[in-house]
Order: structure tokens, then sequence, then C-alpha cells
């Protein structure tokens, strides 16, 4: 693996000022702590995450007087996290014990540490039995779908791209990750391939009308033969054309709350509101959730059980047995 100098240590923390724990170390160490973050960690957001993470806890430890990376020990650890658990939510504690304990895993396999000092440390206890993303109705997507002008060229992506999240259960990220190349014929029917977190792939056929919006998109927008092209670019204001550069999840909420707004839909749908939506009508038909995890690419039925809104009907018919 190519060496990788100060300098670009540097850039991976965004122009931020490098820990001193870090900044004072050798070079091997410096090396593998780049190496950690250029090259184990793939989703950018993932790194941006454990880059805060490590550099506060590296920062705090400096402060209470630990002089190397290696003089860290299990007690400093959990000194943190319990002063963390003060101050932020559980899973972000999770998350953040979760970056430290894979730095030092990295540092240990690198033989620039002889244990982790995490490694034995508990975080706080999390259970999640239901998530919080707001879903929509099965008749709210159709309005909302059906609502979109698609006389226009954001209108065609647009639609596109909701109807990918809906039915393919896809997370917006991969959505807007796509290239023109990711969409394509298999026995007969339109698939899509989607790459998830991790480097991950997955492929699902289209429903029917998914590859209906895909095919008008792609023929619409002149797209189909740009293999390499992103699916889903973004449009230039004055010449109201396609650019070369992929829509940002910000932008694409912005579009999503504007497209909903404008077919009188109340909820504050998201960009992750698509895949609940998707998930819970396929359950609400008799889908199983297994078969659901196996299409939304989770590891565990557990998660899928997060995007179910099965039960919010349930509450609801009970509530108006309240006859007063």
């Amino acid at each position: 693996m190519r060496v990788l100098r100060v300098g670009e240590i540097a850039n991976i923390y965004s122009s931020r000022l490098l820990p001193g724990l870090i900044d004072s170390a050798d070079d091997r160490t410096r090396t593998r702590f780049a190496e950690f973050f250029a090259a184990n960690i793939r989703n950018r957001h993932t790194r941006r995450a454990y880059v805060r993470a490590v550099g506060e806890f590296l920062t705090w430890c400096r402060s209470v007087g630990v002089s190397t990376v290696v003089a860290i020990e299990p007690m400093h650890v959990a000194a943190w996290i319990e002063a963390k658990c003060r101050e932020v939510s559980a899973p972000t504690v999770k998350q953040q014990l979760a970056a430290i304990r894979h730095l030092f895993d990295w540092l240990v396999t690198g033989q620039v540490m002889a244990v982790n000092p995490a490694a034995s440390v508990r975080g706080p206890r999390h259970v999640v039995k239901r998530g919080k993303t707001p879903v929509l109705e099965p008749a709210e997507a159709r309005t909302l779908l059906d609502s979109i002008n698609t006389s226009t060229l954001a209108g065609l992506r647009d639609r596109a791209l909701i109807a990918l999240m809906v039915y393919s259960f896809a997370r917006v990220g991969a959505a807007l990750g796509m290239r023109v190349e990711d969409v394509f014929v298999q026995n007969r029917r339109l698939w899509v391939r989607l790459h998830e977190k991790g480097g991950k792939r997955h492929e699902m056929p289209c429903h029917h009308h998914l590859e209906e919006y895909l095919l008008a998109y792609l023929e619409g927008s002149g797209l189909a033969g740009e293999r390499s092209a992103s699916l889903f670019p973004t449009i230039d204001r004055r010449s109201r054309k396609l650019t070369r550069l992929p829509l940002p999840q910000a932008n694409a909420h912005a579009m999503i709350r504007r497209r909903a707004e404008a077919a009188g839909i109340r909820t504050l749908v998201g960009n992750h509101s698509f895949r609940a939506t998707g998930i819970t009508a396929y359950l609400k038909n008799g889908g199983t959730l297994e078969v659901a995890a196996s299409m939304a690419n989770h590891a565990s039925t557990r998660t899928t059980q997060l995007y179910d809104r099965r039960p919010d009907d349930v509450t609801l018919t009970e509530v108006e047995r309240i006859h007063i």
C-alpha cells in the first residue's frame, strides 16, 4: 500500500488539525492512522462521522494527560464514553465507540498497538423497536407520483427517482450514486443495480411502474446511450439540460419536499420515507419480512422491522373504538 504523506493525512480531516497524539507520533503510526480513513472506510458519510469521533476522543485523551496513543487504556475509553452519555444520545455514543474500536483494531493489526483498549468497553444500552421515518399511505405515494409534470426533464427525472426508492426500497445514497449502466435488461425484464454501503452490490428486477418510469426518463433525457453517466444528475438552471454532476442528497430532499407539498401531501416526508413506504406497502400486501429484508439488502430482519408501519393501522383502529 502506498505510504501517505502527512499533508495527505491532514486532507482526510477536511482541513481540520490532526489530533495532537497523532501529530506527535512516529511516521508509522501516522501512516497507519491515515490508512484507516483513506483505505478502510469507503462510505464518505461514515468516514466523516468516524473522523469527528476519533478526533474528539484523542483530543480528550491528551487533555487528561495521555502522552501517546499506545498509553491509552480501557479506563480512558470508558471514562470518555461515560462523559459522552451525558452529552449526546445513546445511538450517537454507540457510533462513536464503534469508530474508536475500529481504529484501534486497525492499529493493532498494523502492530502499532499491542491490544485494543476499547475492546472491553461496553456502550450504552439502546433498543429501537420502531423507526421514526415518516411514511406515506399507498394512495398518497400514488398521488405524489401522478402529480409530477413529466412534460419537463426535471419531472421525468424526479418521478423516476422517487419511484426507484418506493419500488426497489433503495437508499437515497445508492439511488443517487447509480449510473445509466446500472439499469439493464435481464430475462426480458428491466433490472436495477444498487451500490450499497460497504461496497455491496445489490440487483433486483423492476416493478412494472418503475420500469415504465425509468424507460420514459432514459428516452426523454437522451441518457440511454450514456452508460457511464450519472443516472440522476443535476439540471443546469439556464440551459435546462442535464449536467454531469450527480444530484446531491440535500437537493433530492428539497425536491421531495417541494413535490409533496405541490401534491397536497402534509406528511413531512424525507429521502428515507419512500424506502419505508415501499417496505410497509409490500408487507401489507402479504409479503414476508424475510423477503423484504433481502429486497432492502438488510443483514437482519430486525432492521427491516424498523420500516414496517403496519402496527400504526392497528393503533388507529383501536383509538377509534373510543366512543365518547
